[in-house]
């Protein structure tokens, strides 16, 4: 008994004339996989520093997210609850493991947090970003323990922490860096690339917020 995979893969086989077990094929593959070319860099992603970051901030918010730069990391609560007053939102937030979040001084706010995955009874969240592009303000989320994917999408607010160091021009200098710090036996199960709140207009072309994950999304960037 075949799957729906197994079947679409010999429809595409027969179409192409292959079996897929051709020699030639096989270690254009491998070499591809190998080297991971790069492909065409827009000019606006080849920035650096200070244009980098201003890049990532418009892009960010043309996408409907909200940006706030802090100077260190020891900032970020205070942005945290601040941004959480102003929007007029409960003072709570559930975050993963990450060791860079705990060590913040959420004891200097009011800020009741609580950790672990969501199970989506969650109001707020707070992840902490593998990095970000400047060329669409996109924020790459790596899964783990660390920042659970389930922050993503189920809390109807999100609030990212991103350290501007973090911050590539292009996708492939991000992708770069996932293969450096991971290396490709051991890639992380999911990266999701999140650009904005959820939003979506597929009903008669009405844009909707929150439409498969949050409404809101607000990104703190470290810059020290």
């Amino acid at each position: 008994m075949t799957s729906a995979r197994d079947d679409i893969l010999a429809t595409m086989r027969r179409s192409l004339c292959v079996s897929g077990t051709e020699a030639p094929r096989r270690a254009a593959v491998e070499d591809r996989l190998a080297r991971a070319p790069r492909g065409v860099i827009p000019k606006r992603a080849e920035v650096t520093g200070a244009e980098r970051l201003a890049q990532f901030k418009l892009q960010a918010e043309e996408a409907l997210a909200t940006v706030a730069l802090v100077p260190d990391a020891e900032a970020v609560p205070a942005e945290a609850a601040r941004y959480l007053r102003d929007a007029n939102l409960p003072a709570t937030l559930r975050m993963g493991e990450d060791s860079r979040l705990a060590a913040m001084p959420w004891g200097s706010t009011t800020i009741d947090v609580s950790k672990g995955a969501s199970a989506g009874g969650d109001l707020n969240a707070l992840s902490h970003a593998f990095g970000g592009v400047a060329e669409t303000g996109t924020l790459a989320m790596v899964s783990g323990p660390d920042n659970p994917t389930t922050l993503n999408f189920l809390p109807d607010n999100h609030i990212v922490v991103v350290a501007a160091q973090d911050l590539a021009g292009s996708y492939e200098e991000t992708f770069d860096r996932l293969r450096s710090a991971y290396g490709k036996g051991a890639m992380p199960r999911t990266l999701n690339l999140i650009t904005g709140p959820s939003r979506s207009a597929d009903i008669e072309q009405t844009l909707i917020l929150g439409a498969h994950g949050p409404r809101k999304l607000h990104i703190i960037v470290v810059e020290g």
